[in-house]
């Protein structure tokens, strides 16, 4: 049987739980629900709260930071790691339970809503892990990649997310948000962080950058907005040679290879509470 995902009322959460209600109260009812995947479930970064275990959200992700900023009343977090495109609209496996179909979170009440998703459409992270390991052998992953192909197979999946969230939620804000800035623009800045070649660390760099392109494509052609956050990440990827917010290959803060720490999700909050309150 599936499992629910998590729904709470924040006004009635204990201290150290849930977030609660910040000092940033708007008059009208907030309901605000957050899809996405381990990007937006954050995975290591804080306590793993919420059903189905194997989504391994965080309580210290972006969602949870930004109900409690912006005082919503409800909040549902029914990201998970792993997802794609299609768990919008299909149930997940995990391996520790079944995540339900995420758009089923979503009401005609619902007032706010985030999603980040499509990373794992193109496979972005497992092409930096396999390219790592290539290049551990002195070779390049090169054309193989094929990252335009890649992210080009993901737009009309996007639009279509876009489209549902609408229509399930028509009376709701819809912020789609960006993938923050994992490497850098000059690669030469990872020469001692990562085995990778120049020429496939700009690849994987310029897949990012056309995904993130996608993403604020459909969501201006479709009656949402997006949320930049590889500006705010740019001097902070994964090969900063102090400050990174974005964890290694292998993890040292406990967050997942290649994927936001705490203060990388604490980033991506700020810009998604910027974006709330129209700055």
């Amino acid at each position: 049987m599936a499992a629910a995902v998590l729904a709470v009322p924040l006004a009635r959460c204990a201290v150290g739980d849930q977030p609660q209600a910040g000092p940033h109260r708007d008059e009208s009812p907030v309901h605000y629900v957050a899809l996405g995947d381990s990007y937006t479930a954050a995975p290591g970064t804080g306590r793993t709260v919420g059903s189905p275990a194997g989504c391994q959200r965080s309580d210290n992700n972006y969602p949870r930071l930004v109900a409690a900023e912006v005082g919503a009343d409800t909040f549902t977090d029914a990201s998970c790691g792993g997802a794609t495109t299609e768990h919008l609209t299909r149930p997940q496996q995990t391996p520790e339970g079944t995540n339900p179909p995420q758009l089923s979170a979503l009401t005609p009440e619902t007032t706010l809503v985030t999603v980040g998703i499509g990373g794992n459409d193109i496979g972005l992270v497992e092409l930096a892990a396999q390219c790592g390991e290539v290049a551990e052998e002195g070779r390049e992953c090169g054309d193989s990649i094929a990252i335009e192909d890649r992210v080009g197979r993901t737009v009309s999946a996007v639009a279509s997310v876009v489209r549902d969230i609408r229509r399930k939620a028509p009376g709701a804000r819809v912020l789609v948000v960006g993938y923050p800035a994992i490497l850098p623009r000059d690669p030469a800045a990872c020469a001692d962080v990562l085995p990778h070649s120049p020429g496939d660390l700009a690849t994987l760099r310029e897949g990012l950058l056309l995904l993130n392109h996608v993403l604020e494509e459909q969501a201006n052609t479709h009656g949402a907005e997006f949320v930049d956050t590889a500006d705010v990440t740019e001097n902070h990827h994964v090969c900063a040679p102090e400050g990174a917010w974005i964890e290694g290959l292998e993890s040292t803060t406990g967050a997942a290879p290649l994927h936001p720490t705490a203060q990388g999700e604490q980033a991506i909050a700020d810009a998604v509470l910027a974006a709330v309150r129209g700055r």
